[in-house]
Parts: structure tokens; C-alpha cells; sequence
């Protein structure tokens, strides 16, 4: 913190305020976080994932947790590995993801032809997949984040959580784009 303060200053900047970063969020999602409600922000980067709280120009209650969109890449990996007995590169499974990926089941089953190299005889092949295989292989991620942000919500005082329920919550960082991921943790918290 003190050397971006420093580099700021540096710089030629006159004066320097750092704020967390899930505050930023808040703000940048146009959240009253001057006001005594509680706002929850849910912010999933590549490495991980940060739960906030935030009420009256402060962070009522933060954690994180080592999950985010690349745990999904690594999770659609293993998947295709253990039931295909194919290995996929970071690129393919994350096209996968963003193409037929999603945190809720869906009324259509889509599908996603796919190259990867056969294990077993370590020559190229090429299979389907459909997004009911990749909500499976999505699962575990899934549900760790959905436990971060019940206790987000066990933690924070009830009236606080009263605001989040009737308000909901903001998504933020690349790994919030995953299809109905607002869907399942509307249901599941």
C-alpha cells in the first residue's frame, strides 16, 4: 500500500486515497454505501473470490477464498481427464466454459465438439460435450463459492443480511460472468 502511495505521489499526484477493493466495487456498481443498509459484493477474479459486506462508508465483513474462474478452467480439465480420458489445454477449457458453461441447469442442453489428446494412446481426438457434463464438472468451485457467501451472511449482523436478501447482491470479475451464476445463488442463499 505504501509503495502505490508513494509511486502516486511520484508520479505528480497531489493526494492519494487507496480503498479496498470490493469498496470499489460498491461504488463503481452505484451501491448506497454511505447509507446505514448492507450491500454484499461478490467479486470473482481468476485466483480467487472475495465476499464483502459493506454498510455506512465501511467493510462490515470480508473474506476470501482460493476460488475463482480459474478453478472452473481447472474443474472442466479434470472432468474431460476422469470421462474422457482426454487432456485439454487452459485455452479449450475455458472456451468450453464460456461457451456451454453455466452455474444452473438449463431448459436446453448445448453442445461443444472438442480436440484433445487421448490419454491412453497420446494421439489427437476429437469428442462432444453438452452443459449438463460441464454444470457437473462445475460443482465443486460452485458450491465453495455459494459456502463463502453463506457465511458472509451468517456472519454479518441480521439486519444487514435483511438488506442483502431483499436487495441482493453484485457480481463482479470474470468469473461472475458464468452463465446463471446470479440464478444459483439467488436460490441457494
Amino acid at each position: 500500500r505504501r509503495a502505490i502511495r508513494e509511486s502516486a505521489l511520484g508520479a505528480g499526484a497531489r493526494e492519494v486515497y487507496l480503498i479496498d477493493e470490493p469498496m470499489a466495487a460498491a461504488i463503481g456498481a452505484g451501491l448506497r454505501v454511505s447509507e446505514p443498509t448492507g450491500s454484499m459484493v461478490v467479486d470473482i477474479g481468476g485466483g480467487t473470490t472475495e465476499v464483502a459486506v459493506i454498510s455506512l462508508n465501511g467493510v462490515v465483513y470480508s473474506s476470501s477464498v482460493r476460488i475463482g474462474g480459474d478453478r472452473f478452467d481447472e474443474a472442466v480439465i479434470n472432468y474431460v481427464r476422469r470421462n474422457y480420458g482426454s487432456l485439454i489445454g487452459e485455452a479449450t477449457a475455458e472456451k468450453i466454459k464460456h461457451e456451454i458453461g453455466s452455474a444452473y441447469p438449463g431448459d436446453e442442453v448445448q453442445e461443444i465438439e472438442v480436440r484433445g489428446r487421448n490419454l491412453a494412446e497420446g494421439v489427437p481426438r476429437s469428442f462432444s460435450l453438452n452443459s449438463n457434463e460441464i454444470l457437473e464438472a462445475l460443482q465443486e468451485p460452485l458450491s465453495g463459492i455459494v459456502s463463502a457467501v453463506m457465511v458472509a451472511l451468517e456472519q454479518c449482523p441480521p439486519e444487514l443480511a435483511s438488506d442483502i436478501s431483499e436487495n441482493g447482491m453484485v457480481l463482479t470479475g470474470g468469473g461472475a460472468l458464468l452463465k446463471d451464476l446470479d440464478r444459483l445463488l439467488m436460490e441457494e442463499t
